[in-house]
């Protein structure tokens, strides 16, 4: 492989006072990252070496379990332990526009005056290349960064939601007894990506049957448990109680995992995906770059938008033919021009 292309000096000198322990510079490299800056791979080659010291935790739940309360809590816990915390908070609306999830998260207010926290919000609409891309690489800013413990919060249980779990080392599924019995968690596919369950709003009625139809489907081996049982808690969040137990558990499930060997082939597997998604969003870019392009791609495709020729006969008209897929792939350049470069 080639080497990488020297980055921008005022971005050199971001990624490197990030990877010196400053702060201020973490939101300015996130917000390269959200607008899909073409610098954006050669960043995330300069903080590969500083990954993998973060425990990465997911939270996730439908909307109204109480995410952001509990993700509240465990800052404080975790913050009472010295150690930094960084949160990445996934909105199902315009960070600039506001809504609902950003509104609760209000009360977050006073962790942003701490040094010891980072606290970012993201929209899912916007981001450049999709959030399932723009989430996990911001995940590894915030490891790079320094961050001891970084909770990912996600917005619901969505496809979206459930493509970013796939970037933490522990998932955390949020439940409440005004969401139904346990066949409706299985139903949202949240008993698959669950390595914690915690029932939240435990003084509500019901709270302790759906915690023990969570526990009774976790044993019948609804989730894979030959070296981690699925622990099913409860809490109250607003009011602190079962944070210790969960901090307990999520501490609990990294040190099983990393001394069992599957934290590392996790990971192994998550970058392997990564490397997936990230070849599938250049081709998606590539070829909205040559609709517009003079050349063969560009021709094929304007037949493929007049309804001239099949799309399937298209892609395989561009896969199978060795010259055209080397036009497409060599020849079309970033800002979209054709030929030779």
């Amino acid at each position: 492989m080639g080497a990488m292309a020297t980055l921008p000096p005022k971005i050199d000198d971001l990624v490197t006072r990030l990877l010196d322990g400053d702060r201020n510079a973490l939101p300015r490299v996130i917000s390269l990252v959200e607008r899909g800056d073409p610098a954006v791979p050669e960043v995330m080659e300069r903080v590969r070496p500083a990954l993998g010291r973060s425990h990465r935790v997911g939270i996730t739940g439908p909307p109204g379990a109480g995410k952001s309360t509990l993700v509240e809590a465990l800052i404080k816990h975790y913050r009472n332990a010295e150690k930094a915390v960084g949160v990445l908070g996934v909105d199902p609306s315009s960070p600039f526009s506001g809504g609902a999830i950003l509104g609760d998260r209000v009360r977050m207010r006073d962790h942003y005056l701490d040094p010891g926290v980072f606290i970012r919000s993201m929209a899912t609409r916007g981001a450049s290349g999709g959030l399932s891309a723009v989430a996990p690489r911001t995940l590894k800013l915030l490891d790079a960064a320094g961050m001891d413990i970084v909770l990912l919060e996600t917005a619901g249980v969505g496809q979206t939601e459930l493509d970013v779990m796939d970037a933490v080392d522990t998932v955390v599924v949020v439940v409440v007894p005004e969401a139904g019995d346990a066949i409706q968690t299985m139903k949202a596919g949240l008993m698959e990506i669950a390595d914690i369950f915690v029932v939240n709003k435990a003084d509500r009625t019901g709270a302790k049957r759906m915690a023990a139809d969570l526990a009774l489907n976790v044993h019948l081996g609804t989730r894979m448990t030959e070296w981690w049982e699925v622990p099913v808690l409860e809490a109250q969040a607003f009011r602190g109680i079962g944070i210790e137990e969960l901090a307990a558990s999520i501490a609990d499930h990294l040190r099983v995992s990393a001394e069992l060997g599957h934290l590392e082939s996790t990971r192994k597997e998550q970058r392997r995906r990564e490397l997936m998604r990230s070849i599938r969003e250049e081709i998606h870019a590539r070829v909205r770059r040559a609709a517009g392009a003079d050349g063969n791609v560009g021709s094929l495709l304007r037949e493929v938008e007049s309804g001239d020729l099949d799309p399937d006969t298209a892609a395989g008209a561009l896969l199978n033919d060795g010259q055209l897929l080397k036009e497409w792939l060599s020849n079309i350049g970033p800002d979209g021009a054709s030929g030779d470069r």
